[in-house]
């Protein structure tokens, strides 16, 4: 045993997870340094739920792609929170900046949903990433929806005339990671869909989950092989090592 982990010997274990172990204790409490660092955290993590996305700085990310701004039918944030399914359906009148579009194959919705900091650092850089590696689809215009849930899609796909959507939101944010992204594939899209017809893929940030470039390849063997099987959901398994190879998608039980 080394020096180090005579001194500390959690040391080793930290080093391998950003769980909070170990911490020690400084009589029935904390370590100042151990209580510091969770209040920073949790603070973090209440500013992206309750901060606001800059709509204008990411639709500038995403150019040269075409971006609709949409906003759902929760007022505010404070409404937001109180009332989910608020968030998961247009607000009066959004529906017609959508409408007359030729259809697509995939639509890219990125809703702004509990973490902001998310959709801010990382949204633009997966759509960017996934767009030449779903060449030859036709994709449709990206749509920012503010106060949005997941199933906001499904309304915002309808509307857009897409066979697939593609959702990229903000996830509820831990005391470890405030800024994770995560990604729900839809076949169909329409009002009513449930989540069990949906793929999903969750931690895509940079301390340690998914970089941008693997969730987009992720995101366009899922894509393709929705499209070529036509759903989502539970019968559509993702398998990292076909993801890969970019080898024809499996069903389940097949």
């Amino acid at each position: 045993m080394s020096d180090l982990d005579k001194a500390d010997p959690w040391a080793k274990l930290r080093a391998a997870t950003v769980a909070r172990i170990g911490l020690g204790r400084t009589g029935a409490g904390l370590p100042t340094g151990a209580n510091l660092g969770f209040q920073y955290a949790h603070a973090r993590a209440r500013d992206a739920v309750h901060s606001a996305l800059d709509v204008e700085v990411l639709a500038r990310d995403l150019a040269p792609q075409e971006v609709i701004r949409v906003a759902s039918a929760a007022p505010d944030r404070a409404t937001y929170l109180r009332r989910p399914d608020l968030g998961r359906r247009l607000a009066s009148g959004e529906a017609e900046k959508l409408n007359a579009r030729a259809p697509c194959d995939v639509a890219f919705v990125i809703a702004d949903g509990l973490s902001s900091a998310a959709v801010q650092t990382h949204a633009a850089a997966v759509v960017h990433a996934c767009v030449p590696k779903v060449s030859g689809l036709r994709i449709g215009p990206v749509a920012i929806a503010t106060q949005a849930r997941v199933a906001i899609g499904d309304e915002i796909g309808d509307l857009l005339g897409a066979r697939l959507v593609v959702v990229l939101i903000g996830e509820r944010p831990g005391l470890s990671v405030a800024d994770s992204l995560g990604a729900y594939l839809t076949f169909g899209p329409r009002i009513g869909r449930r989540d069990s017809e949906r793929n999903c893929l969750s931690n895509i940030h940079g301390k340690g989950g998914m970089s941008p470039d693997e969730a987009a390849r992720k995101i366009a063997w899922l894509t393709r092989a929705a499209l070529t099987l036509g759903l989502t959901g539970t019968g559509l398994k993702e398998d990292s090592a076909l993801v890969e190879t970019e080898n024809a998608p499996r069903l389940d039980g097949a």
